[in-house]
């Protein structure tokens, strides 16, 4: 089966790369372009929001970038306003922003951790704080929130921030999964694992607790059942097959995307 989703308006936020490659929010908007639907772009860095937005239209959809601190009610209001105006309705969020922080309750500082809750948790509120209101209005709408295996089960890292942010948003979806459901409204997470991206390459604390990158890729690589980690596009398309009608009647799931990952008991 072909997943499609014609005419169907897809608003990323967290759509850029923080660094060359595919990142999950850039892969997802060509992804959604890919199978037909029109994209809006937002990140807090403009001129990655707007690579993924032309790479979008390269594959003959409609899209546009828009700038915003998903922190930040104002901007979380400004950029669905933005959408919404743009495209007419809003068919599609798919919140991908995230940080990984590490430090324990004794050494990370009470800013990062407060820091970590905004970006992961608080990011989730707000887009849907103001993207509900029309997709209630409409009867219609996916909701897909990027949460990671490492909600469920505690790896090798020390990061309690990213572990307790990420359950955070697995318990959210659930809640609006439920509370939506009777207006036409899906909720789902996926629950991406070890992945190889331009964020675990250029995060500090990753390479600091591999010792360097060569090593850290190739560590993370045979922690994998499948012997490599998977990439961007596997969030992808998983988040392109839970926005279209084939998934129409999957609410509040958590989708591991690990390779088997979670299988394991230790």
């Amino acid at each position: 089966m072909v997943f499609r989703l014609n005419d169907e308006v897809a608003l990323i936020f967290g759509a850029g790369s923080s660094g060359p490659g595919w990142g999950n929010g850039k892969a997802a908007a060509v992804a959604y372009a890919r199978a037909g639907a029109k994209v809006a772009c937002v990140d807090l860095n403009l001129a990655a929001a707007e690579e993924t937005a032309a790479l979008a239209e390269s594959e003959g959809c409609s899209a546009i970038a828009i700038q915003g601190n998903v922190c930040r009610d104002d901007d979380m209001a400004r950029a669905v306003s933005i959408a919404h105006s743009h495209f007419g309705k809003i068919d599609i969020l798919h919140n991908n922003t995230g940080i990984t922080l590490f430090g324990s309750p004794v050494d990370q500082s009470i800013e990062d951790w407060d820091r970590a809750m905004d970006v992961n948790v608080k990011s989730v509120f707000l887009a849907c704080r103001h993207v509900l209101p029309h997709m209630v209005a409409q009867r219609h709408g996916a909701i897909t929130n990027i949460s990671s295996i490492a909600s469920i089960r505690i790896g090798g890292y020390g990061m309690a921030s990213y572990y307790t942010s990420k359950a955070a948003v697995n318990h959210l979806t659930r809640s609006l999964a439920l509370q939506y459901a009777d207006k036409g409204i899906r909720c789902n997470a996926i629950l991406p694992g070890l992945m190889n991206t331009p964020m675990i390459r250029g995060d500090a604390g990753m390479k600091a607790h591999h010792g360097d990158l060569e090593t850290q890729l190739a560590e993370r690589d045979a922690m994998s059942p499948t012997g490599k980690m998977g990439d961007a596009w596997d969030v992808a398309y998983a988040a392109v097959f839970l926005a279209s009608a084939a998934a129409k009647y999957i609410n509040g799931v958590l989708l591991p995307v690990d390779g088997g990952l979670t299988c394991r008991t230790r």
